[in-house]
């Protein structure tokens, strides 16, 4: 009787210990699975894939001669997968379209001029910063579009794009929101010189340098009307910590050799956006959200 319930019990235990062993061999598969990061399966499949919108100059746009993708953003981007031993491929999404993009891991990186704020902050990962500059207004040369201070923005027709800051600001200050698709600047232009729309708020440089290059729309930056100091990073996704550390090494060391500033003065017209900017920015009170 105790040689067959010894018999039954050892029986059990192998029994038990063939299944543990099953068990301990698939949670460990799982385990080494799960550990792997996001930085591990780009090292593995050997390419950064960069998220932009290919619409914005100076920083992400086509060539009008080569029909390239180059810009600011894109030979930053460039720059860095070289320097981390990557290829990199681009795909072109529209600016609402690039965090979920993220978030779904269709991209590794989104680069085009993205702010840094507090609430994208909550959702999701950034570099450093490697632009700065600050909000400015497009309007109609001939009559400054009526816009002569931030409260003449009430009312008036703003032109910009779906999710950004300087949408929600331009509803801060009461205007209208016109919004456009992935779109490319000489659009924005052609309809605020007619009239379609009356502003264009955005970034300082980048309509500075649209402006150089787009006279025959007759549109200047409303003087003094500047705002809201901004940061630029590279956007990534929430928990991918050591993508951002080998993002900012990348960044570290361009800035310090010059590179970043060098890819910025040719883009911006000789402007280094890679510093911060000496300029006198009045403090304007805005939605919590975009702080």
């Amino acid at each position: 009787m105790l040689r067959q319930k010894t018999g039954k019990g050892i029986a059990l235990i192998a029994i038990l210990s063939v299944i543990f062993a099953v068990l301990s061999g698939c949670s460990g598969e799982k385990n080494s699975e799960s550990s792997e990061t996001a930085w591990d399966k780009i090292k593995k499949k050997d390419v950064l894939v960069v998220g932009t919108a290919g619409t914005l100059y100076p920083t992400s746009y086509h060539d009008e001669k080569t029909n390239k993708l180059t810009g600011y953003d894109v030979e930053v981007m460039k720059e860095i997968a070289k320097r981390l031993g990557l290829d990199i491929k681009f795909k072109e999404i529209g600016f609402d379209g690039l965090f979920s993009s993220l978030n779904s891991s269709r991209i590794d990186v989104a680069a085009n001029d993205i702010g840094i704020t507090k609430e994208r902050k909550k959702k999701l990962a950034f570099s450093d910063p490697y632009k700065y500059s600050f909000g400015s207004m497009v309007v109609r040369k001939k009559d400054h579009s009526g816009i002569h201070s931030f409260d003449d923005l009430k009312g008036k027709v703003a032109a910009g794009a779906a999710n950004t800051i300087y949408t929600n600001i331009a509803k801060d200050f009461g205007a209208k929101t016109k919004i456009y698709g992935n779109v490319t600047n000489d659009v924005y232009f052609r309809d605020l010189s007619i009239g379609r729309t009356d502003v264009i708020l955005n970034d300082y440089y980048l309509q500075k340098i649209a402006l150089k290059y787009m006279p025959q729309f007759d549109l200047m930056i409303a003087p003094n009307l500047y705002y809201k100091p901004s940061q630029g990073g590279l956007a990534v996704k929430k928990g991918n910590d050591e993508l951002v550390s080998q993002l900012n090494k990348a960044l570290k060391d361009m800035k310090a050799d010059g590179t970043l500033s060098k890819i910025s003065k040719t883009f911006f017209a000789g402007m280094d956006v890679s510093k911060k900017p000496d300029v006198d920015i009045k403090p304007v009170k805005l939605d919590k959200k975009d702080k």
